[in-house]
């Protein structure tokens, strides 16, 4: 029981407080607030068009433009940007579009950057290039406050950095990336751990930023910007209230109807969805989970699912209660019978949003990702919420006739 009271008490706070962020007043008291992540489709962001260019090193070909669009979607994922649009466009123009409100020109400098880091020694010669990495992360020392990116090369990068300052101890090796020195420090032994490091960073998000660059690695080709512009939401502004409108209308008849067929489980069942909604809220909120059109639908499936567990327990505790038993005998067995029959329904659809989630691709694992949140949530509420109000209802001793629980 207390876990089921702290897990709601969270819910509530997490999930109410993007509302009440509004009011500064309210705002600063409440220790989880984060604001809900919208998509293109109900937020709007930016558009942007690239172009592939030959260059004599490297000749645009359709194997590139795939490098290129993996690149790019490596790139704009780390960055924290949930639900990109990107997409092919001809042979040579990719066009990518971010949700919320960002800066165009920041973004395409983040996403257009060459990023080709290359270890040189004091004659020229490169050594060890990013193709050699392995990983890179950015830190912040503890004790001195230097902000850096650390890098780990792969083995094969590792002996070529262990040879490479081995046969320099004393000399330079400048780290340069997209033709910037970014250091030139002199090498005072060999270093044969493939370990690395880069300093000088203004700021942690700068360091993650290149960390970012670097783990994605460099671009394929050679790209300009066709085009850039910010887009508004796909959404109309009139499409979205009537929207909202016919959600609020559905779920109030929903719980309309459970009160009204069902009697007092049904009212226990309202709660129990109002705790599920609260709940499943405040995990989009906790992860960042992007809110499209799609995500909304599977979150109004996942309430159905939910709303159908109610009715499935209800149904056996009205035949539990018409054959004699208590009313707490007929509320263990009931949700006893209807227990298979739920996790049999639930598995199967979260079964099918794993498989949506891991073939699917943009709002389609937006959808997957809602939806299992949602059938996640359901089973918690059916099985524990609502149990435990009901289990409360009859320890009370308020209520004992039958016909109140519709029997």
């Amino acid at each position: 029981m207390a876990v089921i009271v702290v897990i709601v008490s969270l819910a509530t706070m997490a999930a109410v407080a993007p509302v009440w962020q509004q009011n500064p007043y309210l705002g600063k008291y409440l220790p989880l607030i984060k604001d809900a992540v919208l998509g293109l489709d109900l937020r709007g962001g930016v558009h942007v068009v690239l172009e592939a260019q030959d260059t004599p090193e490297a000749k645009v070909t359709p194997d590139k433009m795939k490098q290129l669009m993996a690149v790019i979607q490596r790139r704009v994922n780390q960055f924290g940007v949930s639900e990109p649009v990107i997409q092919q466009q001809g042979e040579r123009r990719l066009i990518v579009e971010l949700a919320g409100n960002i800066d165009p020109e920041k973004a395409v400098r983040e996403i257009v950057k060459t990023a080709y880091l290359e270890f040189k020694t004091e004659d020229g010669k490169t050594v060890v290039t990013g193709a050699d990495l392995k990983d890179a992360i950015e830190s912040k020392d503890p004790a001195s406050g230097q902000v850096k990116v650390d890098l780990t090369f792969n083995p094969q990068g590792a002996r070529k950095f262990a040879e490479a300052t081995a046969a320099n101890v004393g000399r330079h090796i400048a780290i340069i990336l997209d033709g910037k020195v970014l250091q030139n420090p002199v090498v005072q032994e060999a270093i044969p751990n493939g370990k690395a490091q880069i300093t000088g960073y203004q700021s942690l998000e700068e360091a993650h930023n290149i960390a970012v660059l670097l783990r994605s690695g460099a671009l394929p080709v050679k790209v300009e910007i066709a085009e850039k512009r910010a887009i508004g939401p796909a959404l109309g502004a009139d499409s979205l209230k009537k929207s909202e409108h016919a959600g609020v209308v559905g779920v109030l008849a929903i719980l309309i109807f459970m009160v009204m067929y069902y009697r007092l489980p049904g009212l226990v069942a309202d709660f129990a969805l109002l705790i599920y909604a609260l709940i499943v809220l405040a995990i989009y909120v906790g992860l960042h989970v992007t809110m499209t059109l799609p995500g909304i639908a599977a979150f109004l499936l996942s309430l159905g699912i939910a709303v159908d567990a109610n009715v499935i327990i209800f149904e056996r505790l009205k035949e539990e209660l018409r054959t004699g038993k208590s009313l707490r005998s007929a509320i263990d067995a009931g949700f006893k019978r209807a227990f298979t029959a739920i996790f049999d329904s639930n598995a199967t659809t979260l079964i099918a949003a794993l498989v949506l989630y891991f073939l699917g691709t943009g709002p389609i694992r937006g959808f997957a990702v809602t939806l299992g949140i949602g059938i996640v949530a359901s089973m918690f509420t059916a099985i524990s919420v609502t149990r435990w109000l009901l289990h409360l209802v009859a320890a009370s001793g308020l209520v004992k006739n039958a016909k109140a629980y519709g029997a």
